[in-house]
């Protein structure tokens, strides 16, 4: 290198160095300091644009509410039911008979506002009681991406898988709610 071009290199580096080359600012939702699962980061990431949060509003074991596309977190949050949480989720995201009429906007704005206080619950070490109906929303969003005749490209977002993950956080429930659900996996 050119003692001249080091020169130059050496006066703009404060100013390049200023410059943040990677944003370490965690999404709004992501309050406390317990490092998060790689799968549960990235979603969180990639949800950090969609969803915004309310912290005059802590739904959720002290966690701000999170909004995405309109939809509050506050609204649709089981722990305001007496019903376990599979069985609220039931109860509350029901979709018509075939799934294709029902919103996927809709739906797929509840399954953010899941997912992004889920993520919340990781980073401060909280209660997962979360995972039984954010697995039902996400189960609600395949079938009706299927009923569509929607791709779905990840092996982890389909009916089936996603029938699996619901029933194995499914806690305490009869089996008459875990036979619901199986049914609702036919009904596509």
């Amino acid at each position: 290198m050119h003692l001249p071009t080091l020169l130059t290199s050496l006066t703009l580096l404060p100013f390049t160095l200023s410059i943040p080359l990677i944003s370490r600012q965690s999404p709004c939702f992501v309050t406390g300091s317990t490092p998060l699962p790689a799968e549960t980061l990235k979603i969180a990431n990639a949800l950090a644009a969609t969803v915004t949060c309310d912290t005059s509003l802590r739904p959720l074991q002290n966690l701000p509410d999170t909004i995405s596309g309109g939809v509050r977190f506050s609204s649709i949050n089981f722990e305001n039911s007496d019903l376990l949480p599979l069985d609220f989720a039931l109860n509350a995201f029901k979709t018509p008979s075939p799934p294709s009429a029902a919103s996927l906007n809709l739906f797929t704005n509840r399954l953010n506002t899941y997912l992004a206080q889920e993520a919340g619950v990781r980073s401060i070490g909280g209660n997962l009681a979360i995972k039984a109906p954010k697995f039902f929303l996400a189960f609600q969003v395949a079938r009706i991406k299927q009923s569509r005749g929607i791709a779905i490209t990840d092996p982890g977002q389909t009916v089936e898988h996603l029938l699996e993950k619901v029933i194995k956080n499914a806690g305490r429930v009869s089996q008459v709610t875990k036979d619901e659900v199986t049914r609702l996996a036919k009904d596509l």
